[in-house]
């Protein structure tokens, strides 16, 4: 049975052959934040959802480090990184965050690559810290209030209820059903699904997995707040990866971004589930890839 790993340490479980990186770890306002920063070149921002973590991204990273520095961080309360004491789990608690966090590091010339809540805390991070990002890389997301939609409704205010959190913490649902389901290129290995596994082993463990699927709703002013302020990054140029396979975000997600971000290209990867950069990683990487060296043609050109 996995047991909780001190903070600041890499445990055991964690495969080097499965994530073959080096797992560091920064204080930031008092939480002990895992990460991994790979690679040289631009800077790939990789920021993951609910219930998965940085693991998530390991074959991206694998592909991308020899032409970017891949940093992928993991919120408190996913994967290897500890909350700190009255860390609320909230949307806003893990946007300001991440906010601080690139104040810690230091970044500068930031591509977000967020991918379903990494989405919409990347976004909140990139209005706060303008000059630092300079392309955006969207994928399985959303950047507005969901209130009203039927589907977000019934889901945030059945699983995000009392009822619902309990299911999560006591059985994993989301680790156990939701990851395994929404991938549908491949099957995940019994390894793969340790690693998710281990990362929340207890109920007590899985607090921050929990408390997600009542933001999606509850959090009506961040998300308001957030779609009324995007001016600043409408104006950057966007990916736009779609996996059209995805049971959660349809493709009446991957139009409204596409209407919100107006200098976006989209690439759409046929038969994919929630999880492209898992479920379909070479597809995934090769997008972006492709799509920096459309950008930085373009940008030579223009000068």
């Amino acid at each position: 049975m996995a047991t909780e790993q001190p903070a600041g340490e890499r445990p055991t479980w964690v495969d080097d052959q499965l994530f073959p990186f080096q797992s560091r770890f920064v204080e930031v306002d008092g939480n002990v934040v895992h990460y991994v920063d790979e690679g040289a070149g631009p800077t790939l921002l990789l920021l993951h959802g609910n219930p998965v973590w940085s693991f998530v991204y390991r074959d991206v990273i694998a592909i991308l480090k020899d032409r970017f520095r891949c940093i992928a961080v993991d919120f408190p309360g996913f994967g290897l990184s500890t909350a700190a004491p009255g860390y609320r789990y909230t949307a806003r608690d893990h946007a300001e965050l991440l906010v601080s966090f690139i104040d810690r590091l230091d970044l500068a010339h930031v591509t977000l690559v967020g991918h379903n809540w990494g989405g919409p805390l990347g976004l909140y991070a990139g209005l706060q810290r303008p000059n630092l990002f300079d392309r955006l890389v969207l994928t399985n997301t959303w950047a507005w209030p969901l209130n009203g939609d039927l589907s977000s409704e019934l889901f945030s205010r059945g699983m995000g209820g009392s009822i619902g959190r309990a299911l999560i913490k006591q059985f994993n649902l989301l680790v156990n059903h939701f990851i395994p389901a929404a991938h549908k290129r491949r099957k995940l290995s019994a390894d793969e699904m340790a690693h998710y596994r281990h990362a929340m082993p207890t109920p007590q463990l899985r607090h921050a997995c929990a408390v997600l699927p009542g933001e999606l709703v509850g959090a009506r002013r961040f998300f308001t707040d957030l779609a009324e302020r995007l001016d600043p990054l409408q104006k950057l140029p966007t990916l736009i990866v779609w996996a059209d396979a995805d049971p959660i975000f349809t493709d009446k997600y991957r139009t409204r971004l596409e209407a919100t971000f107006p200098h976006h290209t989209t690439t759409v990867l046929h038969g994919v589930g929630h999880f492209p950069q898992s479920d379909a990683p070479p597809e995934f990487s090769d997008a972006i890839a492709m799509w920096w060296t459309e950008e930085a043609t373009q940008d030579t050109a223009a000068r």
